[in-house]
């Protein structure tokens, strides 16, 4: 879970940032939760999605040596466990259709426990990769990312789905989910519900930004908590 006061100064940052014209040229539209959108490609904002790709992306050391059962996926061990049930996951997954897939990702990743940052690595707000949640957990934003790239290993465009950074109007609390274009609608893969919705469904989700690969989008909305 994010801390309101990081995000709202986040989104303070992103307004900076557009003003100083790193803004796309398409012109805002009404999109994501009934909000406009303002796309831009600079990412240099953005440290901790980009360093998640990078560590991401780092070689994978592999252990020679089988599984230790008597472990039971316990320790750092816990980490090829669960990779392994990923593999598995994901080969079992493969050519199913789409609005399938939303649906067994979201529960799949959503098995994992939630565990704020300050408890689990020390600091405010860490975004981590499918191995360190694999490991350790994680928050809301550590579960959306994990979809992200397990359904992009699946074949989804990237380019289809966004992290959403927002807040939930009745909790009063920051959060962030994973939005997943398909055919004329958009759908909302949350850790708080196994349920995938469409995002025209969610009344209490004020987007704040949203971000994928290759840009990043500062969301405009009129409604706002009392």
């Amino acid at each position: 879970m994010f801390y309101l006061k990081g995000l709202l100064a986040v989104a303070w940052l992103c307004c900076l940032v557009l003003v100083a014209g790193a803004v796309c040229a398409e012109p805002p539209a009404m999109t994501l939760f009934g909000s406009r959108e303002i796309k831009s490609t600079n990412m240099a904002s953005f440290s901790k999605w980009t360093d998640m790709w990078r560590k991401y992306n780092l070689p994978r050391t592999v252990a020679d040596r089988p599984r230790d059962e008597t472990l039971r996926c316990r320790g750092m061990d816990r980490v090829n466990c669960n990779r392994d049930d990923w593999e598995a996951f994901i080969v079992a997954a493969a050519g199913k259709p789409e609005r399938q897939l939303l649906d067994e990702v979201n529960a799949y990743m959503n098995r994992s426990p939630y565990i704020v940052d300050p408890v689990n690595w020390g600091v405010p707000d860490y975004w981590a990769t499918p191995d360190e949640f694999f490991l350790k957990d994680g928050d809301c934003e550590d579960y959306a990312i994990s979809k992200y790239v397990t359904l992009k290993r699946l074949g989804v465009d990237p380019e289809t789905m966004r992290l959403v950074i927002l807040q939930d109007e009745n909790l009063r609390a920051a959060h962030a989910v994973l939005a997943v274009a398909l055919g004329d609608d958009v759908y909302i893969l949350d850790n708080q519900v196994d349920s995938v919705l469409s995002h025209t469904q969610i009344l209490h989700y004020r987007p704040v930004y949203s971000i994928n690969e290759s840009a990043w989008w500062l969301h405009q909305v009129k409604r706002f908590s009392q």
